[in-house]
């Protein structure tokens, strides 16, 4: 669910429920790294509710298309590293 203003849509809060720490900080540190990112934080408003609200500002493009663009980053990033693994477990067992 995004909370945003109407107005300008270079900021916007994000709220994913169902998730943690483990995606939500793979995520900030993403928009952190991207250069269109101005500002990204995330918090968790109650540690017994699994929701994470994260907070993306943006120096002009919309924080919904760069929020989109981390999350495929994130996927392909996951891609990788899985394939890497299978690849090592499959070379170790050959030897």
């Amino acid at each position: 669910m995004e909370h945003g203003s109407l107005n300008d849509i270079r900021n916007s809060t994000f709220s994913l429920m169902d998730e943690d720490h483990t995606l939500a900080n793979s995520l900030r540190f993403l928009l952190n790294k991207d250069p269109r990112v101005e500002f990204c934080a995330y918090s968790i408003p109650h540690p017994s509710e699994n929701k994470v609200n994260i907070r993306v500002q943006t120096t002009g493009d919309s924080a919904k298309d760069v929020f989109k663009d981390a999350c495929q980053d994130l996927i392909l990033l996951c891609q990788h590293v899985r394939s890497t693994f299978d690849k090592a477990v499959a070379d170790s067992s050959t030897k």
